[in-house]
């Protein structure tokens, strides 16, 4: 059964690191995903479109993970947008942090 999942998502074949690779880049990006799920039902909550702090958090945490793996598969305009990213999530969250201390 497991070998027939691999199989299907082409995983199959991968050496146990590759997998583990794969693996590492596939939990960046639901770490990512996941900050827009977080925003829709903050927004639905609120009743008014808005982003919460855990929406960057999940943001650089995921870019960063993501950046890890993308320099593993050597891309490089993959760990440049991921690199941008991270200085967007990064100044966001000073942002806010240095607002709240106000």
């Amino acid at each position: 059964m497991f070998r027939g999942f691999l199989e299907l998502l082409g995983l199959y074949n991968l050496t146990y690191n590759e997998l583990l690779w794969v693996s590492l880049g596939t939990f960046g990006q639901l770490i990512f995903f996941t900050r827009w799920i977080i925003q829709w039902i903050y927004s639905e909550k609120n009743k008014n479109s808005s982003i919460p702090i855990a929406f960057w958090w999940c943001s650089l945490f995921g870019g960063l993970i993501t950046l890890i793996y993308a320099n593993h598969i050597g891309s490089f305009p993959f760990m440049l947008a991921q690199f941008i990213g991270l200085l967007v999530y990064s100044r966001n969250l000073i942002l806010i942090y240095k607002n709240n201390k106000k």
